[in-house]
């Protein structure tokens, strides 16, 4: 062969390869519906992070019947999300499932998590080091997954003459250091705090870590067993306060939520402005602030999380596969319609 052929049949290969890289990076980008971790290993189950509905993604789904259960601030979201799923995805049917003893919550269902009785769990704060630890030693490990953003609003009887709090105010009410509204310039009235028990779900355990700074709650704090009780009693209490999601407070009627801050001088509201005065509700209710929230002007948010077991197993995938479709643009909207604020 001459010299002009081999060079020519030499370019023709080369054109070739070229040609076979280029077409397996185009179908890479444009065909992958999976995100690596930041850890740079694929996810046991395909991430979807380029889908837009849930149909989309169904054949990617388990099909049978799991259990999940946990926080009680999640509430909303199973209310309006699962009728959903269980209609465009047919073949994955949910079911939730309460403790056997005790309130059901963010502890709660980690605790029926690690003990085989769910095969995913639903949580408003992250996974403790213990309970990390339980999981190893039963061999497989915990993952958080973060699907929408929720703000801790601070609720008062509408009658409370008062601007806002900080959060350095917020704790010294709670572990008993200020004691009258007039502490924090508002009238002469004691202040009574009520509070869930700490063992009854994740926002308590926020807060008391993320607030109070794991200090424990005063002697002057009044313990009830739901939110719907403390709204109740905010709202025969003038000096009464409250804390809770504020997707539980913000369009309430019957209580008034405050503003909060780092510093006196940088007050947010939890509510978009303008508010709207309690006397036009139910025609008219506050609504979240979202871009608060999102920016984190707001000083109180947090994530809400589905908690997967890593096991290689069914129930892995179960979880893996929920948190996914609450991660498409449908899911994502969904939350936005229970209340909370869309994570992506």
């Amino acid at each position: 062969m001459s010299q002009k052929n081999e060079t020519a049949v030499l370019v023709l290969a080369l054109l070739t390869t070229l040609g076979l890289v280029g077409g397996i990076f185009w179908w890479l980008a444009q065909g992958s519906d999976f995100r690596i971790n930041s850890d740079n290993s694929p996810s046991h189950q395909l991430e979807f992070s380029n889908k837009s509905n849930f149909a989309s993604v169904s054949s990617k789904v388990p099909p049978g019947l799991f259990s999940y259960g946990g926080s009680t601030t999640w509430a909303p979201i199973r209310k309006v999300v699962d009728p959903v799923i269980q209609n465009d995805v047919p073949q994955f049917r949910l079911r939730y499932t309460d403790p056997t003893f005790g309130a059901p919550g963010s502890g709660s269902g980690i605790k029926m998590l690690l003990n085989n009785q769910l095969a995913f769990s639903q949580s408003s704060r992250s996974v403790q080091p213990e309970e990390h630890q339980q999981a190893q030693r039963q061999n497989f490990t915990l993952k958080e997954i973060p699907v929408a953003i929720d703000g801790i609003a601070i609720a008062v009887n509408p009658e409370l003459n008062i601007s806002g709090l900080t959060i350095a105010q917020i704790k010294d009410i709670y572990t008993s250091k200020i004691t009258n509204w007039q502490q924090v310039g508002g009238p002469n009235l004691p202040i009574v705090p009520y509070s869930r028990r700490k063992e009854e779900g994740g926002t308590v355990e926020f807060f008391v870590e993320n607030i109070l700074e794991k200090w424990q709650f005063g002697a002057g704090v009044k313990f009830i067993s739901t939110t719907t009780q403390a709204l109740r009693e905010l709202g025969r209490n003038r000096g009464g306060i409250y804390y809770a999601s504020a997707t539980e407070v913000v369009g309430q009627c019957s209580v008034k939520p405050l503003p909060v801050g780092r510093t006196s001088a940088q007050v947010v509201p939890p509510y978009k402005l303008p508010f709207v005065p309690l006397s036009q509700c139910p025609e008219k209710r506050n609504q979240l602030n979202a871009a608060g929230f999102q920016s984190g002007e707001y000083p109180v948010t947090r994530r809400l999380f589905v908690i997967v077991k890593q096991n290689g197993q069914t129930d892995q995938d179960a979880g893996e596969a929920y948190a996914n479709l609450l991660l498409t643009n449908q899911g994502q909207e969904l939350i936005t319609k229970a209340g909370f604020v869309r994570i992506r």
